[in-house]
């Protein structure tokens, strides 16, 4: 299994060819990509696979970019996900009225290849920086995801594979409760079957790994949901 889950990209657009350039540029730049075709399409997608980011064209048949972005950005549960809006239209009055309905930053057609997936990056470091490679601090503890390598009090320490895709979600968000479904998706995968008590056998490894030198337990269990750091 490979360590670290690539981000998901939902490419929404409805001219087929701009679809599998975006596939293809993504795919080769490691991403996992979900395609749609239509507005309707993507805000299901958006429910079920939860993707990391959404690159979505303002012209769409029936349900608008726009009116796909106000509703990915209405519900608390999918605000979270960066919303990458491409568009033909370059006049200021649109890119202002698609950045004040949610979007997090707004592409100009025709658009370099090159820096959409620079603008990309930018928006995943922002939200997902262990998958980007970034490193990682809270308290004491130190994550390197770049070289997979994590200390504590300057100590280094020795993490299996899934105990540090676990700790590298939970450094991404100090504080936030995580049920066990969610880690389930992010820690193994949408696609595989693994029981929910799983989660407290790895989090119980997770816990004894970053004790090996002292210190206090930094994994909170929030009774009856989950998971949280701090």
């Amino acid at each position: 299994m490979a360590e670290t889950h690539a981000p998901c990209v939902l490419v929404v657009e409805d001219e087929s060819a701009q679809r599998e350039v975006l596939k293809y540029n993504l795919e080769a730049e490691g991403f996992e990509v979900k395609l749609a075709e239509n507005g309707d399409e993507a805000l299901l997608l958006v429910q079920e696979e939860r993707p990391d980011l959404v690159v979505l064209d303002w012209m769409l048949p029936n349900v608008s970019g726009i009116e796909v972005c106000r509703q990915i950005k209405a519900d608390p549960d999918t605000r979270p996900i960066p919303i990458i809006m491409l568009s033909a239209r370059g006049d200021e009055v649109d890119r202002v009225r698609g950045l004040e309905t949610g979007a997090d930053d707004y592409v100009v057609k025709p658009y370099s290849v090159v820096e959409l997936m620079a603008r990309l990056r930018t928006q995943l470091r922002r939200t997902r920086p262990a998958t980007m490679g970034e490193r990682l601090s809270y308290s004491d503890i130190i994550l390197d995801a770049g070289e997979h390598r994590v200390f504590r009090g300057g100590k280094a320490l020795h993490l299996g594979p899934t105990e540090f895709r676990l700790l590298s979600t939970l450094m991404e968000k100090p504080g936030r409760v995580w049920t066990r479904e969610q880690l389930l998706d992010r820690v193994w995968g949408r696609d595989i079957y693994v029981d929910t008590r799983t989660i407290d056998v790895h989090v119980g490894r997770l816990r004894k790994a970053l004790m090996t030198h002292g210190g206090d337990n930094p994994v909170r269990t929030v009774r009856g949901t989950g998971y949280a750091l701090g």
